[in-house]
Parts: C-alpha cells; structure tokens; sequence
C-alpha cells in the first residue's frame, strides 16, 4: 500500500507562493463561501481552508483544527497576504468555537470533518455568502462523473515550499468511488468522495478543510472538505480525498444548527 499523507503538514504562512496545481486565479466574488484559516497552534501558525455555511458557522477538517488555540478566519478574501483588499475580512475565534467530530481518527483519516463558530454574526455581501449543505432527505447523489469545483491558497507544484497569496480553483470530475479505492487499498471509505487529477490538477498541502462544490440550479452546494492526497506528491495523478458532506449533515445540524431540508 502506498503511504499516504492527509494534506500536512500544514502550511505555515510565510514566503507566499504557490496554489492549487495547475489551477486558474480566482476572481473577487467568485467563492464567497471560501473563507482562509491560520491556525495558532502555540508557537507555530498553519494554514487551512474551509467553507461558510452560514453566518456564524464554518465547516473544516478535523486535521486542520484538532489541538489549534484559535483561528484567525479570512472571509472574502483572494490576496490573503492584503489586509486591506476590498471586502475582505478577519475574524478570530478562540479554541472553545472549536469543534471536531469525536470518531476523528487521524491514523485512517476517518471522520475528518470539524466545524468553526464565529463569535458574531457575519454580514453577507458580493464576496461573502455561504454555500449551501445539501439538502437532507435521505436520498444522496454519489457525484460520480459530476463537475466539481474545488479552491484554496494550496501549493502549485510538489516543488513549490509554501501556500499561495492568491485564490486558486480547479474544475474536475468526480471520480468513481471503487476506482477510487483501488489506488489507497482500505483507506477509501463510503464517508469520503474523490476527485480526478488528471493533468496534474489537484488539492495540495494548503488547501485541507478546504470547499469540493457542486453547483445545482444556481446554487454552491459544498459536497465535501479537502482530507488527504498520496505522500508522493500532489501532481502523481493520485486522486484527491475529501470528506463526503452528505455522510455528516445529521452531525451538522447536531452541532450547528445548519441544516438546508
């Protein structure tokens, strides 16, 4: 079995370069629901992704936030290294607006989803409005074949040291779970969906927690938290892994509130 590596260690914040793989420059506007997070974790400061789910609420992944003191979350952002781009801004929330789910196991990345509280309710605005869950009725597409999107300030290349000062995205295919399973024999499991990496296209340290959406009748609907892609690196066309949102929806609205019926 191929080792495998849950998209860590995080990126620390400095030296800001690199993106998604082989991804486009994202437009002001165009993910409102992605929101930025630099971790404190003591003396060392990481970096994740996440998605808006509403206005108080963030979905991320359990690797991103377990044992982090506090997050600073940029919402509205795309130049993270700008503090003063128009629209963007920066909340902190403290370690006790800090969930992770309680079967989180970070051996086989099972259940690697958390979520973030903001302290105060969020204005929506043309660069701020969150993505919507999909909607709970017990009947759950598997996205096989579907057209997904998938952003953050990820690395661009396995050679690239740091996370990227711009938003990037990529728009690719769902991938076939039982494909999908072939390549992390027993790491593949019913509560995660994979992307295709075709053309080296790919999430990469930097871009974990971060938003996998599929857009429906207008909508941004988050299906899944970027988890874990192949230690050998993130252009080996090895899929990417992400958390399956669908698995999760009555732990959400368990812990949230949020729920789209």
């Amino acid at each position: 079995m191929e080792p495998k590596l849950p998209l860590l260690p995080l990126m620390p914040m400095e030296e800001l370069e690199g993106r998604i793989t082989n991804g486009e420059l994202a437009q002001a506007g165009q993910f409102p629901y992605q929101v930025g997070l630099s971790l404190d974790f003591g003396n060392q400061g990481f970096w994740c992704g996440g998605t808006l789910i509403s206005d108080r609420w963030i979905l991320t992944a359990a690797h991103c936030t377990d044992g982090a003191d506090g997050i600073t979350v940029y919402l509205g952002a795309i130049d993270v290294r700008n503090a003063n781009e128009k629209g963007q801004q920066r909340i902190y929330s403290s370690k006790k607006y800090i969930i992770v789910h309680e079967q989180w196991d970070n051996e086989t990345m099972a259940n690697d989803i958390s979520l973030v509280k903001l302290p105060v309710p969020i204005e929506f605005n043309d660069r701020i409005q969150p993505a919507v869950l999909p909607k709970m009725n017990g009947q759950y597409s598997s996205y096989e074949g579907d057209m997904v999107w998938a952003s953050g300030w990820g690395r661009d290349s396995d050679a690239a040291t740091s996370i990227s000062q711009f938003l990037r995205y990529i728009e690719v295919p769902v991938m076939k779970q039982s494909t999908c399973k072939t390549y992390y024999l027993g790491s593949v499991t019913d509560e995660m969906i994979c992307i295709s990496t075709k053309g080296k296209k790919s999430t990469c340290n930097g871009d974990s927690g971060g938003p996998l959406v599929y857009k429906q009748n207008g909508e941004n609907v988050v299906i899944g938290a970027t988890s874990f892609g192949i230690r050998l690196g993130c252009e080996k066309g090895w899929p990417g892994v992400f958390t399956r949102v669908t698995s999760y929806l009555d732990w959400i609205e368990e812990k949230s509130g949020v729920v789209n019926k």
